[in-house]
């Protein structure tokens, strides 16, 4: 796109040579694509495509006649009539039409009567749908960037045009999806609910899309795709809803990769923390960092508990340090009086040469560690002061059936943790735990169980309107079958102290270095023991495709077959793509992951997506909006 939809191979020969892609270009976004296009590339990478500035459609831009544009934006009427406003200025030399997903007939004939209209024809050069409508964030790992998705397909008073245009932008996010692959899966999905809905629309739109003259999925199209689409076997496409295991987005992690996702809020692969230690005389600022498949520690250690982290940023500066070490030995070389002169000049400057080329990586290493470093002191200080271990270690027992209401009132009760963090932990004990569950809606007395862990919730201020929620929901067996799972996927935890301590506790201070001490100590003896999310389960069964009582009852849908003779396909499947609707979590993408590496006889292949990753504080907010809507909690005050 960037090329002007030449070949990237081409265009990059091309512009090495001078030719005629070697074109400097200005690329117009608008908020959706600025999203889809910020975890894939930054600045430095937008300019050695040729691209000087990029530009949001809504802001007001200068002309630039003698320039080509980029245009990438997601067709909707707002972004047409702001295209057609900029063709009838002239702002560019020509322009270069991306949608991010299929342009509607009504909005193509718009843009073509007001190209007209205005008697700008010439300068459109092209227009294309790149059905790129979904952010990849990992190699194996995407969302929809639907947030609300969870909330208008559960609010009872959404209108069925509501509903329909919330499946319909699932639908469309996933045929973008297999688009880009080049594959047509075969769906799986459990029958009655949002997720069969989503099947359904989507196996139709494959099949208009194969019965179509210029099929996307043509193996021409598959090229270069790489993972699913190298595979000469199809793959399977498991769709789930959201409320098939709700527990798993509520819960506590502590493993690296969720616990950034869940207390430092990253969205998009970027973190932003406040600055600790702002220049004297300035006022404290904010700080980014970008975590992604090119940060080797992020890639390397994002699967490790928490505490192993540390060990692992000690690892990482030690090799850096032998690193700047050997460096400093090569390049002090010794001088032999004997040796020839042209000799001695010709291994000095060589010496240095390498090292000159070997500092831009090191650099590079170094900034990493740091990021890590900062990443890490500040969860260590949200553990403190919250006592995450101690919400993860119960809940963990809460998903192995281990917990009594006892540990649930006890953990309540204590001055650490916000209300919110009580709230998780209580609706996960609710979800999990049989006893506490039946005691909810049995009519126990007063002293119950369950009335005992409401007036705690309430006493500390936590937002009930959740709770009631979650409470009919149960009450009404609407969340699934709970299984033991989800959550405790890492490497098991070595040991920790001594010399893998140091150097950590020197660089967060001596209080945040105890602190992690007696944190390690106190979670060794919890994760003895792996579990697996219930989608996990789940997903395994449907890909090994034998007779299995869980999953037979599963909805099949082959948009190759003819229509309504879709078969249970015979497995095993090598490659899949499991789809939660309703938000998902790295909780439940690290439990996938996890169990797809392993697989025996060999390793799976498995790329998780959802329509948005939810941290587990956006979950309660949306639960507690269906509990207002719902009239399971009482009405919102207005707002005045």
């Amino acid at each position: 796109m960037l090329h002007f939809n030449a070949p990237p191979a081409a265009a990059l020969k091309a512009a090495a040579g001078g030719g005629e892609e070697d074109v400097y270009k200005v690329l117009v976004l608008d908020r959706v694509t600025k999203d889809i296009l910020a975890p894939l590339l930054h600045v430095n990478e937008l300019r050695r495509h040729g691209v000087t500035l990029h530009l949001l459609l809504d802001a007001d831009r200068q002309p630039i006649p003698d320039v080509p544009a980029v245009y990438y934006v997601h067709p909707n009427e707002a972004s047409i009539q702001r295209v057609l406003d900029d063709l009838s200025r002239g702002l560019y030399a020509s322009f270069h039409l991306n949608f991010s997903t299929h342009i509607p007939r009504p909005l193509m004939e718009k843009l073509a009567a007001g190209v007209v209209a205005s008697n700008s024809a010439a300068r459109v050069a092209r227009l294309y749908d790149q059905h790129g409508q979904f952010l990849s964030l990992e190699g194996g790992l995407f969302t929809l960037g639907l947030p609300d998705t969870y909330l208008q397909l559960n609010d009872p008073a959404a209108q069925d045009t509501q509903i329909e245009a919330a499946v319909s932008a699932v639908v469309e996010g996933l045929f973008c999806v297999l688009a880009t692959l080049g594959v047509v899966p075969v769906i799986r999905c459990p029958r009655g609910g949002a997720a069969e809905h989503v099947a359904a629309q989507l196996d139709a739109k494959l099949r208009d899309a194969l019965a179509g003259r210029s099929s996307l999925f043509s193996e021409a199209g598959a090229a270069g795709a790489g993972g699913l689409a190298a595979s000469l076997q199809r793959p399977l496409l498991c769709l789930f809803d959201r409320n098939f295991e709700l527990s798993v987005v509520l819960q506590h992690a502590w493993t690296y990769k969720p616990l950034v996702h869940d207390v430092l809020a990253m969205r998009l692969n970027r973190v932003t923390l406040q600055d600790a230690a702002p220049a004297p005389g300035q006022p404290g600022g904010k700080k980014s960092y970008e975590v992604d498949d090119n940060d080797f520690f992020w890639a390397g250690h994002g699967k490790e508990q928490f505490p192993k982290i540390a060990e692992q940023v000690e690892v990482e500066l030690k090799k850096y340090k032998d690193a700047i070490e050997e460096l400093n030995r090569k390049t002090g070389s010794h001088i032999d009086p004997l040796a020839d002169p042209s000799d001695l000049m010709r291994n000095n400057t060589r010496s240095l040469m390498n090292a000159v080329s070997s500092l831009p990586e090191l650099t590079e290493k170094k900034r990493v560690i740091d990021k890590h470093t900062n990443l890490a002191t500040a969860l260590l200080g949200a553990i403190k002061a919250r006592q995450l271990d101690a919400f993860y270690s119960l809940e963990e027992d809460c998903l192995g059936n281990k917990a009594d209401a006892g540990a649930v009132v006890q953990q309540l009760q204590a001055p650490v943790g916000t209300p919110a963090d009580k709230l998780r932990l209580a609706l996960v004990w609710l979800l999990t735990c049989e006893s506490g569950a039946q005691a909810c809606w049995v009519g126990s007395p007063p002293e119950g169980e369950c009335q005992q862990v409401e007036a705690l919730l309430q006493g500390c201020g936590a937002d009930m309107a959740a709770w009631w929620y979650v409470k009919r929901m149960r009450r009404l067996n609407l969340t699934g079958k709970q299984q033991p799972g989800a959550a405790s996927v890492g490497e098991g935890l070595s040991g920790f102290g001594g010399a893998a301590q140091s150097q950590l506790t020197t660089l967060l201070g001596s209080t945040f270095g105890q602190g992690l001490s007696s944190l390690t100590k106190g979670v060794k003896n919890l994760l003895a023991g792996e579990q697996q999310a219930a989608v996990t389960v789940a997903v395994e069964a449907l890909m090994e495709g034998r007779p299995n009582p869980e999953t037979d009852a599963y909805a099949v849908f082959d948009p190759k077959a003819p229509a309504g003779r879709a078969q249970r396909p015979a497995g095993p499947f090598k490659e899949s793509l499991v789809f939660m609707l309703g938000g998902g979590n790295y909780l439940e993408y690290e439990s996938l992951s996890c169990w797809a590496s392993r697989a025996q006889p060999t390793p799976k292949h498995i790329v998780y997506g959802a329509t948005d990753l939810l941290a587990g504080e956006q979950v309660l907010q949306q639960l507690s909006i269906l509990g207002h809507k719902s009239g399971a909690a009482p009405a919102a005050p207005a707002v005045q």
